[in-house]
């Protein structure tokens, strides 16, 4: 198969696309390069994907909807392609509230350029990363929604959970994307699945997570900045897990929202733990006030993937974060600079 994978030097891109080689396929990446964090970490990523048999790389933006229509255009022409994997966007919580008009034009309108491209060139398989902000304040259909009191998390989200009141611009413009992928589907009858996935962590992760912050964290005896009282919930996804269930979707037809999750909420004073005995090193812990754009808690119910692509969490929590911790320990010279 022949698979064009957009953000192809992010975190989970990449590990899809190797992924995607492993298996004999052949994935031409796209990538921008942006520095929205340090360029360091895609150029690495990037490294371990150049060089190898049935990769090609081009770096260009997906939001240029003429530069993307002529990409495309050349790569049908000479070898058409199976589907499009698309994980080029900007994310992150906090940052989407400074400057919301960049994550739109990536998330919203590079979703679009990529779908009117499938579209015109007949690409009938299409696969879009979204996330688990989508479901925001979490309220049942048909609950009363009272923003005072937040909902408490007593059971793990569905894909038909209301997805209607975001909690940031990042969590709106993915939701938009993920309306804009029905519309496709319905008028030009597109094979699309959507994947929301839950906090993915790993090597080489991207460093505004709190899996890779508190690793640089305690390793360098910087103080840990925990937001609210750590004892908000995630459920934390190994992102060669994901990965796996991304290609699984190449099988499926019609339009699936599919949760990829780890399906086992930990705290984050938990995780920070784990990673101070894996460093042997003790946290120094500097506790700011709850950020309005953060849930409590997150949990995904995964019955949908493991019935539609046969697809559950293969690495345990403890083995994924002793592998993201080596991948730090290996590459401190450099990555103990990245900002965080």
């Amino acid at each position: 198969m022949r698979y064009l994978v957009t953000g192809c030097a992010g975190f989970i891109g990449s590990t899809v696309a190797a992924l995607l080689l492993n298996q004999e396929h052949e994935v031409i990446g796209i990538d921008n390069l942006n520095d929205a964090y340090d360029v360091r970490l895609k150029e690495w990523r990037l490294e371990q994907l150049n060089g190898r048999q049935n990769f090609q790389f081009q770096r260009l933006d997906i939001a240029d909807r003429e530069a993307l229509q002529t990409s495309i255009s050349s790569m049908q022409a000479s070898n058409p392609l199976d589907g499009i994997v698309n994980f080029a966007a900007r994310a992150g919580v906090r940052q989407s509230v400074a400057d919301p008009w960049t994550y739109y034009q990536t998330n919203v309108i590079g979703t679009l350029n990529l779908l009117e491209a499938c579209k015109d060139f007949g690409i009938a398989k299409f696969i879009q990363a979204s996330t688990s902000s989508v479901y925001g304040s979490r309220v049942r259909p048909n609950e009363l929604y009272e923003p005072e009191r937040p909902h408490k998390l007593n059971e793990p989200f569905q894909e038909e959970d209301s997805t209607d009141r975001p909690l940031s611009p990042y969590a709106a413009s993915k939701k938009a994307a993920e309306v804009l992928c029905h519309s496709y589907h319905h008028l030009f009858g597109l094979d699309l699945t959507v994947f929301r996935f839950f906090t993915v962590y790993g090597p080489a992760g991207r460093p505004d997570m709190s899996v890779f912050r508190f690793i640089k964290w305690i390793d360098s005896g910087q103080p840990v900045t925990v937001y609210g009282d750590g004892l908000q919930e995630r459920d934390f996804t190994y992102v060669g897990d994901i990965a796996l269930g991304v290609i699984a979707a190449s099988k499926l037809s019609g339009f699936n929202v599919i949760n990829l999750g780890g399906a086992r909420p930990v705290q984050l004073i938990e995780m920070i733990r784990m990673v101070e005995g894996l460093l042997g090193k003790q946290a120094k812990l500097s506790y700011s006030p709850a950020d309005p754009t953060d849930v409590t808690a997150t949990w995904a119910d995964i019955s949908t993937a493991h019935r539609l692509l046969n697809w559950s969490p293969q690495t345990p929590l403890e083995d994924g974060l002793a592998s993201a911790v080596e991948w730090y320990q290996r590459n401190r010279e450099w990555a103990q600079h990245t900002p965080t």
